[in-house]
Parts: structure tokens; sequence; C-alpha cells
């Protein structure tokens, strides 16, 4: 019993090892990150934060892994000091938390049960704290894990089948077995690893969509930010004379800072148009929960849907008491506010409840920078591609987008793009999906809790039963 653990500690980590695998990590973190035909270097991140749990102690294990979070999170999410402040290094170590955690419950799997074992939890713990650092927690975050790597590439497919917490639970197993393969210098394994992953990266573009469109809808956005009541209408004026074939106008969430103003009404009843438009559903105690309205061609408020998850540290209103589609005259919509596309739990229940294409009014300030909106822009790909379902993302300042049911971006509207406008016809799908992950992930989640807990236990048992020194 003690022969495999024995064997597992035997091949600790050298500091020059660590200093390889640390650059490694960040490196082909920034260039999947960077470069979409390098996504596939996801595979070789996870792969070397993985050879970090090899690290001679448990400090030696949890603060390298604390670090990559770092140097990976801290440079992507630099607007968060625009936006937070010096609160920002506090966020970013949260997030960076995560990868040192998991890095150290790997290390705990190798000295208590050995590298068979550790190999086979990685992939369930990898999982496991992605999915609960992402969908569960207050501070919940879904941005920069292993699925969003893929967003824009051939590869996106694919996440119909396994969805974005999947591809990190078999990116990871695959590295982890590959691991097993070679006790020796790795790095000739992590080269066929890629390889591999490559080809199947590139090979994905071949998948194709089982579903059928059932209706289109026309539907066209205009973006701007903190404009005037006068100015909005204008602005709808502008749009429905540029698109005057879209059925449906979409201006961006907190257009108003209240319901749908009397003046936009009038205008969607004298034109008979729809129009889906953010504002807040103000209570009498003060309080407002952050809404998209949906004005009908009479002018009165057709449906609303208010956000179910509020951006944490805003001012962003209470959650949504509940969820629905809108059975609209072109099929069923499922409207998302901005950060609710970003929690597969949220899309998840519009699916669930039979929605056939998405509308998400967004705001994204502009002062926040482009790398925030290139980052966010990632989102709706994803989601798009898990859902088999079409999406239509109208934000402020950028960037907006129509994307289709495999994923892709088929138009789009820049940053900052004061006044740019996006049009599509979106096909709405008999039904959407979800993917295996959605199962598998809170599963996961509840095995690494239970598992932290026994390595946690058996390690105070072992600290505490040494005899004590003379």
């Amino acid at each position: 019993m003690d022969a495999e653990p024995a064997a597992a500690s035997a091949n600790p980590l050298s500091f020059k090892e660590g200093l390889l695998w640390f650059a490694l990590a960040a490196g082909s973190f920034h260039l999947a990150y960077a470069f979409t035909p390098l996504a596939f270097l996801i595979a070789l991140f996870l792969f070397s934060v993985l050879q970090l749990a090899r690290a001679p102690g448990k400090r030696l294990a949890f603060y390298p892994g604390l670090a990559v979070g770092m140097f990976c999170y801290g440079p992507k999410l630099l607007f968060f000091w625009t936006v937070f402040g010096p609160s920002a290094v506090a966020l970013w170590l949260v997030l960076a938390f995560w990868i040192g955690l998991f890095v150290l419950l790997i290390h705990l799997c190798r000295e208590q049960f050995g590298a068979r074992w550790a190999a086979i939890a990685a992939p369930f713990v990898w999982m496991g704290l992605e999915y609960f650092r992402s969908e569960l927690y207050y501070l919940r975050f879904s941005w920069l894990n292993a699925g969003y790597a893929f967003a824009w590439s051939p590869a996106l497919p694919a996440l119909k089948w396994l969805g974005m917490y999947g591809v990190g639970f078999v990116l990871m197993a695959l590295t982890a077995g590959v691991a097993r393969l070679a006790d020796r210098p790795r790095i000739i394994a992590g080269a066929a690893l890629l390889g591999v992953l490559g080809f199947a990266t590139y090979t994905g573009s071949t998948l194709r969509s089982e579903y059928s469109p059932h209706n289109k809808l026309r539907v066209a956005g205009m973006q701007f930010e903190f404009l005037g009541e006068l100015e909005v209408v204008e602005a709808l004026k502008k749009l429905h004379a540029t698109h005057p074939e879209a059925q449906l106008l979409v201006l961006s969430e907190y257009t108003f800072d209240g319901p749908a103003p009397d003046r936009v009404r009038a205008w969607c009843r004298t034109n008979k148009i729809y129009l889906a438009v953010g504002g807040k559903d103000e209570s009498s105690d003060g309080s407002f929960r952050n809404t998209v309205f949906v004005v009908g061609p009479t002018g009165d408020v057709v449906f609303q849907q208010a956000k179910s998850v509020p951006i944490q540290f805003f001012k962003d209103g209470l959650p949504a008491e509940s969820q629905r589609v809108w059975d609209s005259p072109w099929g069923r919509l499922g409207i998302c506010i901005c950060y609710d596309l970003s929690y597969t739990r949220v899309v998840d229940e519009l699916v669930r409840q039979g929605a056939q294409a998405l509308i998400v009014p967004t705001m994204d300030v502009a002062e926040w920078g482009e790398a925030q909106h290139v980052l966010h822009s990632r989102v709706a790909p994803v989601r798009a591609a898990e859902h088999g379902l079409q999406i239509f993302r109208l934000a402020s300042s950028g960037i907006s987008q129509w994307t289709d049911e495999r994923g892709r971006v088929r138009a789009s509207a820049p940053f900052p793009g004061e006044g740019s406008m996006l049009a599509a016809e979106l096909r709405l799908m008999d039904k959407g999906s979800r993917p295996l992950d959605r199962a598998l992930a809170p599963a996961a989640t509840a095995l690494t809790a239970l598992l932290a807990a026994w390595l946690l236990a058996l390690a105070a048992k072992k600290k505490f039963s040494r005899p004590a020194k003379s």
C-alpha cells in the first residue's frame, strides 16, 4: 500500500524544473488566449500546472500554483484596476487561489495515494474547482477558464457535446494520462500531446449542427451610452430608417434609468415595431431590478425579464425572482442581461424552457477598455456552440455580436463604436441542447469537496500523530 505513494514522492520537482513548468504554464496560457490558431496550447497550460504538483512540499505546491494564477489572470484582467482600483489585487488573488488549490490537492493525492490515483483525480478536481469558482460562490467569475480559450476556434462546435467545463475535464484527463506514460522528462510526451490536440482542434471544424431552422427573425440594434430620452428616440429613428426590415429592435442594458418611457413607447406604437430595451424596474422601497422591457407595436410592455446574476460590488439591483422565455410572434426567445450569459446555469434554464434563440442586451462601459470588451466577447460564441442556439448580443460600446448556432460570429459591431449598428436574420432553432458537463460538473464539485476534506483530515492526522521531539 505504501509503495506507490513512496514512488510518487521519489521523483520530486527540482527548482529548475519548477521554473520551467511555471514559465510554460504562464506562456502557453497567454498564447492560447492571444492567438486563435494556438488555442490548443491551453492543454500545455494544464499539463504544466499538473507538473507543479510534484513539488517536494505542500507550500512548494500551493504557492507556485498561486503565482501561476497571478501571472495568467492578472495581465488578462488589468481592467479590474480601472473598474475596482487597488481592490483589483485582491480579486486577482482570489482567482489565482483556485490554481494554487488545485496544485495542492493533487500534490496531497500523490502523497497519500500515489501518482496513479492523483492522475485519476486530476480531471475531476479541475472540473470541480472550475465549476465552483465560475458558478456557485459569491465571487463567481467564469471568464478565463479552459473552455473559453476555444472561442472562435474551429473546434468550437465540439462544445455542443462536451460543454466548456467538459473541455477542461477532457484536456486534463489527457494531460494526466500523458504524465503517467513518462516518469522521466516529459517534454517529448508533452509535444506528442500537443500534436494530437492540434489535430483534434482542426478536425473539430468538420462537426455539423443537427438542428433545422424553424423560423427567422430580423433584428437590429445600435450601440450608444448614456443618452437622454430624446436622443434615444432619435437613435431609434435612425436605426429604423437604416434597417426597415427589422422586426425587433434592441438597445443595450441600462439604456434608461427606469422603465421604458412613454415617449419611447409612443414611438413603438406609431411605427408598429417591437423594442427590447434595458432599464430599471423600481420598487416603492427604493430597490430595483436591472430589467429588459419588451415594448410591443401597441406601445404596451408585453414582456420583461430581470437580470438573474447582478454584478458583485456594483449597484446592479436585486436578482430576478424567476426566469421566463418570451413567447414572441416568431418563437420562444430567451433574454439574458449582460453578465447572465457568462453563467451556464442561467442559460440552461432558458434552454430547458424551450428558448429557440437568445437576445442579450449588454452594457460594457467604454472606459473599461478594449481588453475587457474583447475578453467578454468570447462568451457568446461559446454559449451559442454549447446550446446550439443563435445569439444576438447588443453591447453599449461594443463588441456586439450575431453568433450562429455553431458559435461562429456572423456579424459584429466594434469597440467603442458609438452609433454603430448591428443587424441579423436570426434562425430560431427547433430546440436547444445542454452538453454532458452539465450533469458531470456538479458531481465533480461534490467529489472535490469530499476529497479535499479527506486529504486535509489525513494530513492533520499525520501531523498530530508524529511523536513529540524530546
